[in-house]
């Protein structure tokens, strides 16, 4: 038997440890994280108890005309599961979900899966029950590139063309803390590209980091004094997660991109079993952007799926 509960601020410490111990959960899933951005969002995470016990967890968001989205602030959010989770305790949790939602006339959901590449164990009951329980249908899948420890592929010729350029003209690689001098470098590059602003200000990085020191980081690559170009890195138990990258027209030039992730992939995170480099599409419509997905892939990422699914309660 299964009981749902609404999340509360009271309820926190529970939540933050069941994420830690999760077999799919990331430090988004932890309230610091979540919470950061919670004016722009209804809060209507879930809880699912089995007996005394905590089983389940579902980070989502309410939004009008009866949708719930898990979770309109986060790039994934679908069902956080202990080790302990089975695929009929699973179907079951769904079935107490919809029932849970039907009751509050909720109309709609929208899922977003916690993609496998971050589950610690194998984590897809959920993606059973979605379609075996809620007869979802997969409606945006978007792609994403990412490189796994072994094997690993080589560089493209374009990116060692520009790798050999960085390292000819003594560009340095070095962690930072100056949130700030990177995101006005990012701000004016989507601005021109794309005539769109980063999703997080300058101020929410540095809170955000504040708050994940060690799983927020920032790397410049710089000539001199001068900043050519960035990356903020999220490191997940086993998957880095490439959030930010962007350079000045300075530094596209003379190949800094190419040397910061030549020096991380190659040296500092050369252990770590999975780095992605996040989507290439737009999600709204799934759109793929070819020179964004190209960039990545001459890395030697290859594609990994994001999905988004949907059903009526």
């Amino acid at each position: 038997m299964f009981e749902v509960r609404r999340y509360s601020p009271a309820m926190a410490a529970e939540w933050n440890q069941f994420v830690a111990q999760s077999k799919n959960g990331t430090f988004l899933f932890d309230r610091a994280y979540m919470d950061y951005h919670q004016d722009r969002f209804t809060d209507h995470s879930l809880l699912i108890y089995r007996g005394r016990s905590l089983y389940a967890l579902l980070p989502a968001n309410e939004q009008p005309d009866g949708l719930l989205v898990t979770h309109g602030g986060l790039t994934y959010g679908g069902l956080v599961m202990s080790a302990r989770c089975s695929a009929e305790g699973v179907c079951a949790v769904f079935t107490a979900i919809n029932a849970y939602l039907r009751a509050l006339s909720f109309r709609r959901v929208v899922y977003k899966a916690v993609p496998h590449i971050y589950h610690r164990l194998p984590a897809e009951e959920d993606l059973y029950a979605l379609t075996s329980i809620c007869h979802a249908k997969l409606t945006i899948r978007d792609i994403s590139s990412a490189i796994l420890a072994e094997p690993r592929l080589k560089f493209a010729e374009s990116r060692r063309s520009g790798l050999r350029k960085a390292q000819a003209a003594g560009l340095m690689v070095a962690e930072s803390e100056d949130y700030a001098a990177f995101w006005h470098v990012l701000n004016d590059n989507l601005s021109a590209r794309y005539g769109i602003h980063p999703v997080h200000t300058a101020a929410e990085l540095s809170l955000l980091h504040s708050r994940f020191p060690e799983q927020i980081r920032l790397w410049h690559v710089c000539d001199g004094d001068t900043l050519l170009g960035g990356t903020v890195l999220f490191l997940t138990p086993r998957t880095l997660h490439v959030q930010y990258i962007s350079a000045t027209p300075q530094g596209k030039a003379m190949g800094a991109i190419d040397l910061l992730f030549h020096h991380l992939i190659s040296e500092v995170y050369s252990d770590y079993p999975v780095i992605d480099f996040g989507k290439s599409t737009v999600s709204s419509s799934a759109d793929l952007n070819p020179q964004l997905i190209f960039q990545k892939e001459g890395f030697g990422a290859r594609a990994v799926c994001y999905d988004t699914y949907e059903w009526e309660l």
